[in-house]
């Protein structure tokens, strides 16, 4: 049986797309084989696992890692799919025929959004690329920040919008961005916080919505 193809992917940049994509795999990897696809020419995850691999040890990261574009992205997710339980792709911030491909094979497409007006339009084409190829969406709240009305109001805009809202959802926290920069996450750099516990909730959200 084929492994399940997890694509994280957002038109609008700065949404927080590598870190979720990052934290994902890490969550999942206890107890999975889990391989991570950068489709994204900007190449951040790729930098993210040579920062890993140099913290950790080239055989201690608990991923596999490759890279790939265009309609080789399609192909490359098909193949790990073969020998992976979960991949996870890291794609383009625009929707071009990289991200197309990449949603093709997709068995979840998660989107993560930051709580602002701007992150949920720019959501649209997203949302509409998966629709188009069939294939389920999954939005994941990001940058939450404490005790703000913005935040309940974009739910009840993103309900109207016909789109599937993930319960949880990860807090503006500096924490994330500080594990990457060493090639970690927070559920390895700060296992007991606030932070990890959000990350492993969303990824058990994912997780459960790959199974069914």
């Amino acid at each position: 049986m084929s492994g399940k193809i997890v694509t994280v992917s957002q038109q609008k940049g700065g949404s927080g797309k590598t870190t979720l994509a990052a934290h994902l795999a890490v969550a999942l990897s206890p107890g999975l084989k889990v391989a991570i696809l950068d489709v994204d020419p900007q190449g951040s995850l790729g930098e993210w696992y040579e920062r890993r691999e140099r913290t950790l040890g080239e055989q201690a990261t608990g991923l596999r890692f490759t890279t790939a574009s265009g309609w080789g992205a399609k192909r490359e997710a098909r193949a790990l799919a073969r020998d992976y339980d979960v991949v996870v792709v890291d794609t383009p911030p625009k929707a071009d025929s990289d991200t197309r491909y990449s949603l093709e094979e997709a068995t979840l497409v998660v989107v993560p959004i930051q709580p602002s007006p701007l992150d949920l339009w720019a959501t649209r084409a997203t949302l509409e690329m998966a629709a188009k190829e069939g294939r389920p969406a999954l939005l994941v709240l990001n940058r939450v920040p404490p005790r703000t009305s913005l935040t309940a109001e974009m739910t009840d805009a993103i309900a109207q919008f016909g789109a599937t809202l993930a319960e949880p959802r990860l807090g503006n926290r500096v924490a994330f961005a500080a594990s990457m920069g060493s090639g970690l996450t927070v559920l390895e750099s700060d296992r007991g916080s606030k932070a990890a516990a959000e990350a492993y909730a969303v990824a058990k959200d994912v997780w459960g919505r790959l199974l069914v």
